[in-house]
């Protein structure tokens, strides 16, 4: 989805509980990565979910807006065994486990997250890291994380949707927002805004 759809996206969504919703979870995102203490944005997805398009949409608002701490470090949960692998590459999951304080850690995933991942969130969290959950309804992750979103609907293309919307709105400074009644024609509004762009971001 390129700039111009989430603007328009944006605007026929203003004022419904969903972009309300993903602007305040944004905006906690910015503050934590932002505050004076800040050191850095762990990104994580669940074994089979690995959020490479929330990574990129992230590193391009960090650009765009100015807020170089937006940019993540993606954490893998099978890291490729070749040294020659980029650094950005490298990152398993004791590098989630070593996270401290000031650090944030995004977890994003429409599937249940795992033993392994809620147990080096739960490290993460002991050690000071400020932790946020993007996901489907996953109680123990939402448990962990000092705050979360909840998408209702995790199937594709609901879930690129909610990030594209937190991805974007992160890069913003805060302001008020309107609200209005209920999301009606969400469905449409999906269906409408998330077919293939000409430009890419």
């Amino acid at each position: 989805m390129d700039v111009t759809r989430v603007s328009a996206l944006r605007e026929v969504l203003s004022g419904s509980p969903l972009l309300d919703s993903t602007r305040s979870f944004a905006g906690s995102l910015r503050r934590a990565v932002t505050r004076r203490s800040a050191c850095g944005l762990l990104l994580v997805g669940s074994p089979d979910y690995e959020p490479w398009h929330l990574a990129a949409h992230l590193d391009d608002e960090a650009g765009w807006s100015q807020v170089p701490s937006l940019a993540p470090t993606l954490i893998r949960h099978q890291v490729p065994g070749t040294a020659n692998a980029p650094p950005q590459l490298r990152h398993d999951l004791r590098r989630l486990a070593a996270a401290g304080r000031g650090e944030t850690v995004l977890v994003v995933t429409p599937q249940a997250p795992g033993d392994a991942l809620l147990e080096r969130v739960h490290d993460a969290r002991r050690g000071g890291a400020t932790v946020l959950a993007l996901a489907a309804d996953a109680p123990e992750l939402a448990e962990l994380a000092h705050e979360s979103l909840t998408v209702e609907s995790p199937d594709e293309p609901g879930f690129d949707l909610v990030q594209h919307l937190v991805g974007a709105a992160a890069g913003e400074r805060p302001r008020p927002w309107s609200r209005l009644a209920g999301p009606a024609g969400l469905a449409r509004v999906v269906r409408r805004f998330t077919a293939e762009p000409v430009d890419r971001w």
